[in-house]
């Protein structure tokens, strides 16, 4: 059976991450243990997901030409990322990001330095554009600018592609019309839908989304799991008691698993559980890429949910 085939196009970075006992203030100094570097960026952590998952995923993308840049494309062709459409951007350093993760909790505080992530062009996208046309769905995050996220959106929309956005981090402006309306499936936070919904409660959001031609909204709620809103009502997607190490990357996970789940025809709210147990599977392990869970270890999680699940309706 062919695997099922994913696009994503977003951010690459490296993660430099600290653990300190706890997080510090305004103008507070915390000392913290050694450093640990792994591959990170919202759009290379959602691949590496996504292929943990069982997808075929091909990440478009920048990278500079440093040795970071040539770290994390290694690093992603040993995760059977396919990088061929990662663009190396001469003369530009590569996308950095400082990580602070409290003992104890895993809560982090990220700083990001987008280097080359900031340069990735609509033409850097138009030459990916037959991988997308053959994708069984195309996910999106924003770390990348606006332009090139649109730009992979327009091409997968024509070509009859699901979109999958995950809205983070948020621009200061609203994204564009003729973008969102080629948004099949949103994936915020609780903080990211507040911030695009304004004054709306999230059902009137939600509403205003269906009416623009989205499908569903996938709210996630950290450890709480999350909510399914399509426009036949709310399903809630329970979340799982694990013992925290680092949350850094565990949203990311959730989008990579369900974009895989949905490229492969699963039912959303069967994705989203998938999810969900992936997710707080990631959080038991440090490291963004290197937490993101085989697809046995994510299963076996979600198994135990969904047996509850089944017992309930009975």
């Amino acid at each position: 059976m062919a695997k099922a085939k994913v696009v994503v196009v977003g951010s690459s970075n490296t993660d430099l991450t600290m653990p300190c006992s706890e997080l510090p203030g305004r103008g507070q100094t915390v000392l913290g243990g050694d450093i640990y570097q792994a591959g990170g960026g919202k759009g290379a952590n959602q691949a590496v997901a996504a292929a943990r998952a069982g997808a075929h995923v091909t990440l478009v993308a920048a990278v500079g030409d440093d040795d970071f840049g040539k770290a994390a494309v290694a690093s992603l062709k040993n995760e059977k990322v396919e990088t061929r459409h990662m663009a190396v951007k001469k003369g530009k350093t590569s996308g950095v990001a400082l990580i602070l993760v409290e003992n104890g909790s895993g809560d982090n505080q990220i700083g990001v330095s987008s280097g080359a992530n900031a340069h990735l062009t609509p033409g850097d996208v138009d030459k990916a554009s037959a991988a997308i046309k053959k994708a069984d769905l195309l996910l999106l995050q924003l770390e990348v600018p606006v332009p090139a996220a649109a730009r992979a959106a327009s091409i997968a929309k024509k070509a009859g592609v699901p979109v999958l956005l995950n809205p983070a981090p948020m621009p200061a402006h609203p994204l564009p019309r003729a973008f969102m309306s080629s948004i099949d499936f949103l994936v915020p936070n609780q903080g990211e839908l507040v911030r695009m919904a304004g004054k709306a409660s999230e059902r009137m959001a939600a509403e205003r989304l269906f009416r623009a031609g989205m499908k569903a909204l996938v709210v996630t709620l950290g450890s709480k799991g999350a909510r399914v809103i399509t426009p036949d009502g709310i399903e809630p997607v329970p979340g799982f008691r694990v013992r925290a190490i680092d949350t850094v990357g565990a949203g990311d996970c959730f989008c990579g698993y369900l974009a895989a789940g949905l490229a492969e025809g699963k039912k959303l709210e069967d994705a989203a559980l998938l999810s969900s147990a992936a997710a707080a599977v990631s959080v038991t392990s440090r490291g963004a890429q290197p937490s993101m869970p085989k697809r046995s270890a994510a299963q076996k999680l979600a198994k135990t949910a969904a047996n509850r699940r089944s017992r309930k309706r009975r």
